[in-house]
């Protein structure tokens, strides 16, 4: 039987069982021996009663999957059939995800928390720029179920679009399905007669940002002409309100086209390859931050860790205590002591980090005088954001590639940490 602490696949080892239990259906947060970390089990038991569609559904899914590479989506990791291993009658199957710590917006609207405008202008940003990726591929991939509970707000506070149950890719299904998919209240009417567009997708999105501000069930919502009201239960941008209401045409000829034109309209530019953060503060460090920088190259040396982490951690303090246990205590053992502190500070103050860019490849070397005893590298053109992420002894930097995530540095203070980031993406951008 399915349960805590079985393992699957002599590697996957279930832990919690999560979401709403559904006949059929079970998804597990488990632990992967291999890579040693968690991630996500969707399964589905697969039995005469089931209609054939369901699992072709799950399929599509595992297939779709497979060829994204988007690091606002889950990951692909295995696909397998547990027929054998679940000792049932019925066989099931598995898809492994990536596992995205966080809290879906569902749960968020669930515990009562409320959404800004700027929170909801940023949600849609980012949204949209996972569907222009979706859109744009060849052939287009339509995600055909968003809602608030199909996207996490994950611990680096990004948003990512998760369970594509409901996916279609328009090159394997051209014309009318009839297969009603999508969620009521949140899918447009042409999606339950069959024809889904990627504008159905800006449709569902729309509705959930209302849904977002008004802290209502779109369906709960009055409707004029079938378009949803909601301006009256708000107070936003009439700008902003505008652009949800296109969003939510129900005409689809009235509404965005495409994810792109929707984002343009909206005052943001879609992300380049690279994903660039603008701060419009001015640069400025303190001194454990140096930058030498042409348009071939940049080397940023960061000295670890920052004068914050210094203060906090009571160098001052540790000062006059070495002093008092001079005199309080015997001579020898005082200066015993104050060698230990003063070795202390020359490591302390001796180990840098050292990041190099060029146009090709970018490198973050940890060292200690002139001994390095930490080395990684990626490829420049693999860089899709670099951001600053908070920690709870300050500010860590962050460079997301297409796979991997690199820590530039971490325990700054918020200036520093800012600053290092858009000097990077300035870097980037111009040269």
């Amino acid at each position: 039987m399915l349960g805590p602490g079985k393992i699957l696949e002599e590697r996957y080892q279930l832990q919690k069982q999560l979401g709403r239990t559904i006949p059929g259906r079970k998804t597990w947060l488990a632990f992967d021996s291999e890579l040693e970390e968690q991630v996500i089990i969707k399964m589905l038991a697969y039995s005469p009663e089931i209609l054939g569609q369901e699992l072709s559904l799950f399929e599509e899914e595992a297939k779709t999957l497979q060829a994204l590479n988007h690091y606002q989506i889950p990951r692909y990791r295995d696909y397998f059939s547990l027929e054998k291993e679940a000792n049932s009658s019925l066989p099931w199957f598995a898809l492994v995800q990536d596992y995205i710590p966080g809290f879906s917006l569902q749960e968020l609207l669930d515990k009562e928390q409320k959404f800004t405008e700027e929170d909801v202008m940023k949600i849609a940003q980012e949204v949209l720029n996972v569907l222009i990726y979706l859109h744009e591929l060849e052939p287009p991939v339509l995600h055909r179920d968003i809602k608030p509970s199909n996207l996490i707000m994950g611990a680096d506070q990004k948003i990512y679009l998760v369970d594509f149950g409901a996916v279609q890719s328009q090159g394997n299904n051209q014309g009318a399905t009839f297969t009603i998919i999508g969620t009521s209240g949140y899918a447009p009417l042409e999606q339950f007669w069959g024809k889904a567009v990627p504008a159905s997708d800006l449709y569902a999105l729309g509705a959930t940002l209302i849904h977002l501000l008004t802290g209502i069930y779109p369906a709960n919502l009055p409707q004029k002409n079938y378009q949803i009201q909601f301006t009256d239960k708000v107070n936003i941008n009439p700008n902003f309100a505008i652009w949800i209401n296109k969003m939510t045409e129900i005409d689809l000829e009235k509404r965005f086209q495409s994810a792109r034109e929707a984002l343009i309209s909206v005052g943001s530019k879609p992300q380049p390859r690279k994903v660039l953060k603008s701060h419009k503060n001015s640069l400025k460090f303190s001194i454990i931050v140096s930058i030498n920088k042409s348009p071939e190259k940049m080397e940023i040396y960061t000295h670890a860790p920052s004068l914050r982490e210094i203060k906090e951690s009571g160098v001052i303090g540790g000062i006059v205590c070495i002093f008092v246990g001079l005199l309080l205590t015997n001579f020898v053992y005082g200066i015993l002591l104050l060698i230990l502190f003063l070795a202390g500070i020359f490591i302390l103050f001796g180990e840098k980090n050292y990041i190099y860019f060029d146009h090709n490849c970018f490198q973050v070397e940890r060292r200690l005088l002139d001994f390095t005893y930490g080395k990684y590298q990626g490829n420049t053109r693999d860089i899709i954001e670099v951001f600053a992420s908070k920690l709870a002894s300050g500010y860590e930097v962050i460079i997301q590639s297409e796979n991997d995530k690199y820590q530039l540095d971490k325990a700054m203070n918020i200036q520093d940490s800012t600053s290092l980031v858009e000097e990077i993406n300035q870097w980037i951008i111009n040269n």
